[in-house]
């Protein structure tokens, strides 16, 4: 396996700043903002910007997160689109990591700069989340970072055959009333990555969901399809969350729940939850989600936020930083990333959902307008 060449930990401390603030010391300096979680600032600030920076002497990489959830990329998105408005002719974010939705929404107001083409691994991609962002395309403007997916975890020691598609999931609950566990569409998105589910499974409109064209008398015909997901709730049990329904796995109040493959992973790896808790990708398929690497469209150090992206979606880099460190499915496909990993770490994040798996049944969110629709449908038909 190919090793990555790593500066000395530490060499590079996080700087609380906003979107501007160049270090007196430096001669060039590269702005990564990152919406997300804590831990994908601290990815970039540890693991990207001292790489970076020991290939590429005299840069300084400077990082700023502005929150999770879709609110850190609204942030991103404001001050870009201000920029634009302000007719500033080089915007003080370089490279940014955002959201889907988001992704879709900057491309549509002109935010992004089309770069993919320009890189060396923009060919290392070909899923279709690189094309499309909730029915929007921006292809060429973005790299996914890492895919994270859903998959419905269980008990193998209590379930030795366990459900391999809805129908079979609604059969087994009926079967075993409460032990099936999710969050409703409240407080994590594995829940509401289940729903989306039942709707692709259900509805027979799973493709115009999926890629539009958007047409607001759809949502009329659901309710037959709604009614028996409020039927199937009768049997289950309600989780607060994410992890809430990893903790109730963990202390056996569930045996079975839709959860986040990386989560999971990461959440066992830490002995959080026991080695007994297998992952199985229903079919038809669950959605799951990129986060992307964009870069604006008047970037003021466009060239380098290209060198940058192409490292972070390097194999070597994938292999290091995304799948050992986080138990993400890497942003490029990942055959051209098994070489760089060693076969234990391959063979662990796909020992339950492979490959195959994803590419049959790992669906993307419906587009934006669907979404909503399928969201304000379930509190309305479903949940009261």
């Amino acid at each position: 396996m190919k090793r990555l060449s790593l500066i000395a930990a530490g060499a590079v401390a996080g700087v609380a700043i906003g979107f501007s603030g160049v270090p007196a010391q430096a001669q060039q300096t590269l702005n990564v903002v990152s919406a997300g979680s804590q831990n994908m600032v601290d990815y970039v600030t540890d693991f990207l910007a001292p790489l970076f920076e020991s290939q590429n002497p005299g840069v300084k990489v400077v990082v700023a997160g502005t929150g999770p959830g879709a609110a850190g990329s609204q942030k991103i998105f404001e001050k870009l689109d201000a920029q634009k408005s302000a007719g500033s002719d080089a915007w003080d974010i370089d490279v940014a990591v955002v959201h889907q939705q988001h992704a879709g929404q900057m491309r549509e107001a002109d935010l992004l700069s089309n770069y993919r083409g320009d890189i060396e691994t923009g060919t290392l991609v070909t899923r279709d989340t690189a094309k499309s962002a909730l029915g929007v395309d921006v292809d060429g403007y973005v790299m996914p970072m890492f895919h994270s997916q859903t998959a419905i975890a269980y008990n193998a020691d209590l379930v030795s055959d366990p459900p391999t598609s809805y129908d079979e999931l609604i059969a087994w609950t009926q079967a075993n009333p409460r032990q099936f566990g999710y969050n409703g569409i409240k407080n994590g998105m594995s829940g509401v990555s289940f729903v989306v589910g039942w709707m692709y499974a259900y509805s027979g409109q799973a493709e115009t969901l999926a890629n539009g064209p958007y047409d607001a008398a759809l949502k009329d015909g659901w309710g037959s399809v709604l009614g028996d997901l409020k039927v199937f709730n009768e049997n289950v049990t309600f989780t607060p969350g994410n992890a809430g329904t990893l903790d109730m796995l963990n202390r056996g109040e569930i045996v079975m729940g839709p959860v986040w493959v990386d989560m999971f992973y990461t959440w066992q790896a830490d002995g959080r939850i026991p080695p007994n808790l297998k992952l199985n990708l229903i079919g038809p398929g669950m959605p799951g989600q990129p986060m992307y690497y964009i870069t604006p469209a008047k970037a003021a150090n466009a060239d380098l936020a290209r060198k940058f992206i192409a490292l972070a979606t390097s194999p070597d880099v994938q292999a290091e930083g995304i799948v050992k460190r986080f138990n993400w499915y890497p942003g490029i496909d990942a055959t051209h990333v098994q070489a760089s990993l060693e076969p234990a770490d391959w063979d662990k994040l796909f020992a339950d959902v492979g490959p195959e798996d994803l590419a049959t049944k790992g669906k993307a969110f419906p587009i934006g307008p669907f979404f909503n629709d399928i969201r304000e449908a379930y509190e309305k038909q479903v949940q009261n």
